[in-house]
């Protein structure tokens, strides 16, 4: 373990070795500023914690702890593998390329090697509410497990989503878009609403150019919009249950989504100005 103190923020580095995985798996944690009885801090998990390095996430909380604009929060970055696109997906259904084979082995890594490993470290039985975030294929994977496990959640971040991940080739005679899209699939055929939880969405407009359907709408645009459709069929309201941000000249690149974090903190875990 190493330790790297900026103004306010602690970050603690960790290495944790993983059977479900077989590898050893990096975790980034991020102190808030003071003290907080662990029955009233909250646990954001982030995929591609990697990426939380590059856009030096630390200078980020400090500013908007700096400017009181969020309550104290307890962040862990999990770090990525060169098996990224196994480990990240959906857990309960391959992609069309047989891509997420792993999925459901990291499923387990998060709840029964991560958190365990939090909750030793912190000394913390229980947290206010536990919430994951993540970045394009690992903010799908964010997504996949919070909406498969809506008792262990309450918040979810996706930024850039793979919200396209399908189980047939977009290029197959019979591709349906509205029947092959998993995570919409999943979502559209569950019978089950979990109205406590909370959906944050962030997509920039210079994200990609495929438009597959050719309807004037870049891909990742139209498959956010067209899952945040779904979500308000099962009875989700955008602005009291769903946050879109579309950022003008936005990329699918750590520096849009450095951009977009504080706004994604700040719906969260924002205070409200009383003056």
């Amino acid at each position: 373990m190493s330790l790297i103190k900026t103004a306010r923020i602690l970050v603690e580095n960790h290495t944790i070795q993983s059977v479900y995985l077989e590898r050893e798996v990096k975790v980034d944690f991020y102190y808030p500023p003071t003290y907080v009885p662990p029955n009233n801090l909250s646990l954001l998990l982030i995929n591609d914690g990697q990426d939380l390095v590059t856009m030096q996430f630390e200078n980020i909380l400090e500013e908007l702890y700096e400017t009181n604009s969020i309550n104290n929060l307890f962040c862990v970055g999990i770090h990525c593998s060169t098996d990224r696109k196994n480990e990240y997906g959906t857990a309960n259904y391959l992609d069309y390329k047989g891509r997420g084979a792993k999925a459901i082995l990291y499923n387990q890594f998060v709840f029964d090697e991560l958190i365990p490993f939090i909750r030793k470290t912190l000394s913390v039985y229980s947290f206010k509410e536990k919430c994951f975030a993540g970045f394009s294929l690992g903010g799908l994977c964010a997504l996949d497990i919070v909406w498969n496990h809506p008792l262990e959640f309450s918040k979810v971040g996706v930024f850039s989503g793979s919200l396209w991940w399908r189980d047939k080739d977009q290029h197959d005679a019979d591709f349906n878009e509205d029947t092959d899209r998993i995570m919409h699939k999943q979502v559209r055929e569950s019978k089950n609403f979990y109205p406590w939880l909370k959906f944050f969405f962030e997509v920039g407009t210079l994200d990609e150019v495929a438009d597959r359907n050719n309807n004037g709408v870049i891909d990742s645009i139209d498959d956010t919009l067209s899952f945040i459709e779904i979500l308000e069929e099962k009875g989700y309201d955008q602005g009291r249950d769903i946050k879109f941000i579309e950022l003008k000249d936005g990329h699918h690149d750590v520096h849009t989504w450095a951009i977009a974090f504080p706004q994604f903190l700040k719906w969260g875990w924002g205070i409200e100005d009383e003056s």
